[in-house]
């Protein structure tokens, strides 16, 4: 599922320590453009958070997976972003190492074909 709008809060980042190890999260809030723009609370987890740099005013496209859990008796449901594109990021064009694409080249009819079938 992919969300897409503005970074409109940047909450701080929480660690801990778990059974698997040290852990980070941070928590950002994305503002959905619509008639009635709609505010959700998203997590990033780990490496996430160097890899997306988010700042506020970014507009971005955060691919998400929407998870419940239970807690005595409680459920607790949590947003989190596995992927962040940043609007702009991306350059039609060109490819991930930033060269443009060469020239597509077409194939006429009249060519001689050395292929054995």
């Amino acid at each position: 599922m992919e969300l897409t709008g503005t970074v409109i809060a940047l909450l701080p980042e929480v660690t801990g320590q778990g059974k698997n190890g040290a852990w980070r999260k941070q928590e950002f809030i994305l503002e959905i453009p619509s008639q009635y723009p709609k505010k959700v609370c998203i997590a990033l987890w780990g490496d996430k958070i160097d890899q997306s740099n988010l700042q506020i005013n970014d507009q971005v496209t955060a691919s998400i997976d929407v998870e419940s859990r239970e807690y005595n008796s409680r459920w607790y449901t949590e947003v989190k972003a596995w992927k962040i594109d940043k609007a702009g990021s991306g350059n039609p064009g060109s490819n991930s190492g930033g060269q443009p694409l060469p020239p597509v080249t077409t194939f006429s009819e009249d060519e001689s074909d050395d292929l054995p079938f």
